[in-house]
């Protein structure tokens, strides 16, 4: 089968390599010249044999509406793209009319993989009708890991996107989790080697898992993770379960809590720790930590307000 690739970054050239491994024949564009096989859209596309198919793997928002529309130009009635990309899936019903209006196919596809997808293969949750599916299974075939699972067609458009987003939103949550316990481990005298315990965990447990395989590697190269800021990002997927959450009233703490820890990740010096710790030297004379980038930060309780009586009981948090 021959497919085009619009986008050849980490994941995107790992899939493109896959496919070709499979025995397919990869036509690929990326803005970057030293990776692409094509130098534009409208040449990748002349390259195709009808009906074509065309996997698009860019940025969320406009890179890929931007992508959808100018294909939408390009291609003829009967082709199809598929947005494997980490898209809203309220962008996919949009795409899916825009490119339907000239007869042109639409599936969506949330990938998980990631730069282990070339070896492993890559969990595939597809969402459109089922006819333009079926014109793409070869190339999911070819892309999903062996073995009886890895791949579903989860439903009509935008159901591929919506499965990925929650599967994102679950792993936020399970590496907060794994997060918070290795630092508890590591605050605690208790334990001489946390490394360890966490490598006993990845057989016989219930909480094994190719994530604690990867937080164990990440161990090993870099004890103590001494050479990482504790800075993490969000795709945004992140944020659009907790949004999805919200509108459909179901409760997802755990996935709200873990986006909102990566939002503190971000503060050298949390504004919000600031009041907490103000609040509670008011009402029960707790201490207060100076911030040594301000002259004079004493911190010292109220002139006139005495806030060192009272009894253990007095001074808990309210």
């Amino acid at each position: 089968m021959k497919i085009g690739l619009v986008g050849l970054g980490r994941m995107g050239g790992n899939m493109r390599q896959r496919l070709r491994d499979a025995g397919h024949e990869v036509v690929g564009f990326d803005r970057n010249p030293e990776v692409r096989d094509a130098d534009s859209l409208e040449a990748m596309v002349e390259q195709l044999e009808a009906p074509r198919v065309v996997w698009v793997m860019v940025p969320s928002g406009d890179p890929t509406h931007e992508t959808v529309a100018t294909l939408g130009d390009l291609l003829d009635e009967g082709d199809l793209v598929i947005d494997g990309g980490n898209s809203r899936w309220t962008d996919d019903q949009r795409h899916a009319d825009e490119l339907a209006a000239k007869g042109i196919g639409f599936v969506d596809c949330g990938v998980s993989g990631g730069v282990w997808g070339l070896k492993e293969g890559y969990a595939l949750m597809a969402g459109g009708e089922a006819d333009q599916v079926e014109i793409a299974q070869p190339i999911f075939d070819a892309l999903r890991p062996e073995g009886e699972f890895g791949w579903v067609h989860a439903g009509r458009t935008g159901a591929g996107h919506f499965a990925k987003m929650v599967h994102n939103g679950i792993e936020y949550a399970v590496m907060q989790a794994y997060a918070e316990g290795w630092e508890l481990l590591e605050a605690a005298d208790a334990v001489d080697n946390v490394t360890d315990v966490f490598r006993s965990w990845r057989e016989g447990t219930v909480i094994r898992s190719w994530l604690l395989d990867l937080l164990v590697a990440a161990l090993d190269d870099d004890p103590g993770l001494e050479s990482i800021r504790g800075y993490a990002d969000d795709s945004g997927e992140g944020r659009w379960t907790v949004e999805a959450a919200i509108e459909h009233a179901v409760p997802a703490p755990a996935i709200a809590a873990a986006l909102f820890a990566r939002f503190a990740s971000r503060q050298d010096d949390s504004p919000a720790m600031k009041a907490v710790a103000a609040m509670r030297n008011q009402f029960g004379g707790h201490a207060v930590k100076a911030d040594d980038r301000h002259a004079g930060a004493d911190q010292a309780p109220e002139k006139g307000r005495d806030t060192s009586s009272g009894d253990a009981t007095d001074r808990q948090d309210a």
